[in-house]
């Protein structure tokens, strides 16, 4: 089964940032899209407005009787009664395929051409038909992604691209481009091992560290995963580490600080390299590159305070966001709201997080972003904010209009930096006002 060759598709969990740009492919494409999701957001908006039917809230009568396709994020847990909806839909269809034979399969059931899918096992799908440049990593692989696309499009390649964020500029905060071009740009998750779907003609490996420790046992465990993603590469194909990108002088400037951002580009230049795209030409295509959605995003300024929006939620990213916005600001006292990022991985990591939330002058702590967990009242956001305190002024803060009260009494000029993966970046907004 063909499952882009379909004409109705629906998604549960439609307002992730990676499965949201298969949705809106489909949607350009002229099928019929549905889905849903637990909340409105940014993406569930930008996807009504193309024309998709999204409801809020997840039952199994949220999918439409025509549909052919389910894909769902991995993200949903498997009680999920729009899931198990869709799992009873796919049985039916099995079974009534079973039944039947040659011209009649699919005749006696309405169900009996159906799909359920992951979100990564459709990007694999996707990956199978194009050639694929991969880019995977605990670190840098949204704003790698979005370089190499951004170099790809100003050579007049016109690839197609699915990131884990927005990219600001041209695409006009968009996390996908429908390209013309062979080529397929995107950003391989390692969560759950996704990342195995796909089938990479060229692969970035950016880093490796521990995290996602609610899965992988451990760093090995980590490390085993990329092994298996790097022998998915054809002996034509390129596997570019940073013992390769780091050749690349550094000669070149971006509108981005920091230097992990330099390091981003030198992957980007390197893997366009393997395109043909000579590195002078891309350092200069890149002069202009922009950024993405909350990756250091510059927010805005209002009574003495300048406002960053960062993705952060891993000790080693707070630390480089933190390094770059101090090097950027160094004559302002520099303050991080920080929202941590499951539970598991703040106990985990704890003292890493410590260490790294010290190098601010004042840290706020909002309450734990509980992704697939249950609550666990042995971590808390007062615990990460107590331990910090001990060398630099930390406490917890309940929500954005608590923090608004705290940012009036705060000295300044200072740099006021949010930081996580969970909802944080709503505060933004509530704050500029």
């Amino acid at each position: 089964m063909n499952i882009f060759n379909k004409n109705n598709y629906h998604f549960i969990g439609i307002g992730g940032i990676g499965i949201s740009a298969i949705a809106k492919m489909l949607k350009m494409q002229g099928k019929k899209v549905s889905g849903s999701d637990s909340a409105e957001s940014e993406i569930t908006e930008d996807l009504r407005k193309l024309g998709i039917d999204i409801k809020i809230g997840q039952r199994t009568e949220n999918i439409p009787e025509e549909t052919e396709v389910v894909v769902y994020t991995i993200a949903i847990p498997s009680d999920n009664p729009e899931f198990q909806g869709a799992k009873k839909r796919e049985q039916e269809a099995k079974s009534t395929t079973e039944r039947t034979s040659g011209a009649k399969r699919g005749q006696e059931s309405g169900v009996a051409d159906f799909a359920l899918l992951s979100y990564p096992q459709a990007l694999g799908e996707l990956s199978k038909n194009m050639f694929t440049i991969a880019v995977s990593g605990t670190h840098g692989k949204t704003t790698t992604t979005a370089m190499i696309a951004h170099i790809l499009q100003k050579a007049g390649l016109d690839p197609t691209v699915i990131v884990g964020s927005k990219m600001l500029g041209k695409e006009k905060n968009s996390n996908f481009h429908a390209g013309k071009g062979k080529y397929l740009v995107v950003e391989a998750c390692e969560y759950k091992r996704s990342f195995l779907n796909l089938s990479p003609k060229i692969l970035v490996i950016t880093n490796i560290e521990p995290d996602h420790l609610d899965y992988y046992k451990d760093l090995e465990d980590i490390k085993s995963a990329f092994r298996e993603l790097k022998n998915k590469v054809p002996k034509d194909g390129f596997v570019i580490t940073k013992s390769e990108y780091e050749k690349i002088i550094k000669d070149f400037a971006l509108l981005l600080p920091g230097e992990h951002n330099i390091w981003n580009a030198q992957a980007a230049i390197k893997a366009t390299e393997m395109l043909g795209i000579p590195q002078e030409k891309a350092k200069e295509f890149l002069k202009d590159f922009r950024g993405t959605w909350r990756r250091l995003e510059h927010k805005g300024e209002k009574d003495g305070a300048i406002f960053y929006d960062d993705y952060a939620h891993h000790p080693t990213e707070i630390t480089a966001s933190l390094s770059a916005l101090r090097k950027k600001h160094p004559d302002r006292k520099l303050v991080a709201v920080f929202e941590p990022h499951q539970q598991s991985r703040t106990k985990l990591l704890f003292e890493d997080f410590v260490k790294s939330l010290s190098l601010a002058d004042q840290v706020f702590i909002a309450p734990i972003y509980a992704a697939r967990e249950t609550p666990d009242p042995s971590i808390s956001n007062k615990i990460l904010a107590d331990a910090v305190n001990k060398f630099v002024p930390a406490e917890p803060v309940e929500n954005a209009e608590n923090m608004g009260k705290k940012f009036q009494i705060i000295s300044k000029p200072l740099c006021l930096i949010l930081m996580g993966a969970g909802d944080i970046y709503k505060w933004t907004p509530v704050l500029l006002k």
